[in-house]
Parts: structure tokens; C-alpha cells; sequence
């Protein structure tokens, strides 16, 4: 019996020295996908082409402030935003984050997450931030109203079973937070808005997979990060999203009314430029916060390597993060010097804006998205 025990230890040693190095290690690119230009074709809606795509409305609409989302135009130049930064938490579990209403779940080891764009809580109704788990699985939840919805729609009914009328779709994953799951929908149309009474939806295909893939007990962290900031080879990148507040008005009018960022997320900025803080390209910086377009874009270059003699020089972050001065005026809660009060305010008018009339196109087509997308067959998926 001891012979067969050692020799069963030394076969498992054989089996650990063959597996290679890098196969326990996670993933560690600081980012997933990348971007695509698209040549829209004349039956192209953002709808659909967010669904084919693997984006949400919202993100697809802030890459593309100026386009009509419902009659974008045959030969118009569309950026596809399928790049996306990953949030600054551990990479384990499911991470979702709610400024680029997008889920990253760290299932494939060293292989790139995968990731789906959601919907979330509207004003009021917000999804919750912080730890949770999967508590439960269920295949063909049941659907009940809350009272407070029954009092606002009286015509719901007590509950819906499995069926086309039942919002929360096909499966459901339930948190550990009471009456808050990842599920599915019937109107497909609400992924990447901001439409749920605070669970997190996602296309009935994604939840599908999502089922399949992911175990009751797996760790859940909700975050609420609109800016993130990464080096990706030898460019800094920053990914700038709508805030909550601001998605609502880019989803009604195509663009976000500016908003400053807080003092923490321009130290890690700067923190995150470390030694290379001096080449930060402060107006490519000021246009990323500005448009909030929710893609990454390059705010600055270091050198692939420093080599002094026969030795490769390797930089330090600097002890302490100084927020240069020209940046000052981007945090929140700054407020000017009076001979700098003219120059700031000049620099911030709008060099170009849709004209009322386009806004106000836009704004009836959206209102009419439900209608819209019943309208039209339901298109095969990009594989």
C-alpha cells in the first residue's frame, strides 16, 4: 500500500512538472478586445448593431455622438467601441462595472474575460455597488412585481412565468443582495441603458452562456468607475464614460453635459503615468473628459527601453502624485484664480453641437425604440 502511494505522489509530481509555466497565471492584459471602424450599411440601426457587435446602446451612441441612431446612413463611418479597459479590481469572479454597463467574468484563466454589456438601474433605481456571490441558478425564473411597481402599473399581474412576457427572460443568476440578480430580458433593446428597477440584464443569448459558465458561490464585485486608465505596451491610455447622470442625457440627446472628475481619479491619472508624468498630453487628455466617448485613447508615450551602458534602466513610480497645475481646473470643486476665469471659459465653449431640430429627431425616434425594433426581423448574430 505505501509503494502504491509513493508511486502515485511521484506520478503527480511528473504530471506538475509537465504543465508549463504560465498555465496557473491569470490574464494580464490591462484591456479586452479592439476597436473596429464599420462601414454602416443603408438597414443599419445602433439597435442592431449593438447587438451583432456585442455592445450596448448607450456605449455605441457616445462613440458616435453625431450619427442618428436609428437612420445612421449607408457609407457613414461608424467606430465600433469593442475595447474596453478593464476595471481596477482583483481579476476574479465576475466584475462588473456600472459606468460602462459592461460584466467581466474571470472564467477562462489566462485567456481574455468574458465580457457583455448590461443593463442597469435607472435614476432612483440604482444597482448597488460592492462584494457579493451567486447564491442561486434558476432556469425559467419566475417574475413577481414589487408593490411599489403594482402601484405604479396596476395592470401588471401577480406574477409571469417562463414566457415572451416575462422581463426577466430565459435564466437568472441570484446575488446574495435580496431581489437583485443577473438575468435575461424580453426587450432586447435595453441592454446597455439604464432601464431596470436595479437588477443587471443581459441579451437572452449572453445569458444563456452565462449560465452554463458560471457556479453558484462565485464572487460578484460591483464598481462605479468611469475613468480608467492603463499602459498597454508603451502608450498610457485612458477610457473616459459617461458618468450615470451623464448617460441618461447622451441616450436622449447624443451628448454629455461636461462634468469635472473627482481629485481621486486625476491622481490615478497621474499616478498611473508615474515616471512619464511629464509627457502626458494634457489637451488629448481635457478632449477624452470632455466627450466622454468611452473608448481608449492615447495620452501618452514612453520609451520602449532606457539603456546606460550595459544596463537596462528600469523607472520607479515618484514617491508622492502631483496634479500639475494646468489639470487643476478639470477636478471638482476647483475654483480659479480671477485672471484665469476668462481663458478657462473660453476654452470651454462647444466647437460644435447639434442643431435643435436634430436634436429633437432624435429624441422622437428613440422615444419610439420599442416600436421600432418590433418592427423589424430579428437578425442572424455575428459569430
Amino acid at each position: 500500500m505505501k509503494q502504491e502511494l509513493r508511486m502515485f505522489k511521484f506520478f503527480i509530481f511528473i504530471v506538475v512538472l509537465t504543465i508549463p509555466v504560465g498555465a496557473f497565471a491569470g490574464y494580464d492584459k490591462p484591456y479586452v478586445g479592439d476597436m473596429i471602424s464599420y462601414d454602416a450599411k443603408y438597414e443599419d440601426t445602433f439597435i442592431h448593431l449593438a447587438r451583432d457587435y456585442g455592445l450596448g446602446f448607450t456605449e455605441l451612441r457616445a462613440a458616435n455622438p453625431y450619427v442618428d441612431p436609428w437612420l445612421p446612413g449607408s457609407g457613414t463611418d461608424l467606430i465600433l467601441p469593442t475595447r474596453h479597459l478593464l476595471p481596477d479590481a482583483p481579476h476574479e469572479g465576475i466584475i462588473i462595472n456600472l459606468a460602462d454597463m459592461r460584466l467581466y467574468a474571470f472564467i477562462n484563466g489566462d485567456e481574455a474575460p468574458y465580457h457583455t454589456p448590461i443593463g442597469i438601474g435607472r435614476e432612483g433605481l440604482s444597482t448597488p455597488e460592492g462584494t457579493t456571490k451567486i447564491v442561486r441558478k434558476v432556469d425559467g425564473p419566475v417574475w413577481r412585481p414589487t408593490p411599489r411597481m403594482r402601484r405604479e402599473n396596476p395592470e401588471l399581474k401577480e406574477a409571469y412565468f417562463q414566457g415572451p412576457d416575462n422581463p426577466m427572460g430565459t435564466h437568472a443568476l441570484y446575488l446574495g443582495w435580496p431581489q437583485y440578480a443577473l438575468h435575461g430580458t424580453n426587450k432586447p433593446f435595453g441592454i446597455g441603458r439604464r432601464v431596470s428597477s436595479g437588477c443587471i440584464r443581459l441579451y437572452p443569448e449572453k445569458i444563456s452562456e452565462l449560465f452554463e459558465l458560471i457556479p453558484v458561490g462565485m464572487k460578484v464585485t460591483v464598481v462605479n468607475q468611469p475613468i480608467k486608465v492603463a499602459w498597454i505596451d508603451d502608450e498610457l491610455f485612458l477610457e473616459a464614460n459617461p458618468s450615470l447622470a451623464q448617460s441618461v442625457a447622451m441616450e436622449e440627446y447624443g451628448e454629455v453635459p461636461e462634468e469635472k472628475i473627482s481629485n481621486d481619479e486625476m491622481r490615478q491619472i497621474v499616478k498611473t503615468a508615474g515616471e512619464w508624468q511629464d509627457r502626458l498630453r494634457w489637451p488629448a487628455i481635457r478632449k477624452a473628459l470632455k466627450e466622454r466617448n468611452g473608448y481608449p485613447v492615447a495620452i501618452a508615450r514612453r520609451p520602449s527601453l532606457e539603456v546606460k551602458g550595459d544596463a537596462v534602466i528600469e523607472h520607479e513610480g515618484p514617491e508622492t502624485v502631483q496634479i500639475p497645475e494646468e489639470s487643476q481646473d478639470l477636478i471638482e470643486g476647483y475654483e480659479p484664480p480671477p485672471e484665469k476665469r476668462d481663458e478657462i471659459q473660453e476654452a470651454r465653449k462647444p466647437k460644435s453641437s447639434l442643431d435643435q431640430d436634430e436634436e429633437q429627431k432624435i429624441k422622437v425616434a428613440d422615444d419610439q425604440s420599442s416600436e421600432t425594433y418590433q418592427d423589424k426581423p430579428f437578425r442572424t448574430l455575428n459569430p
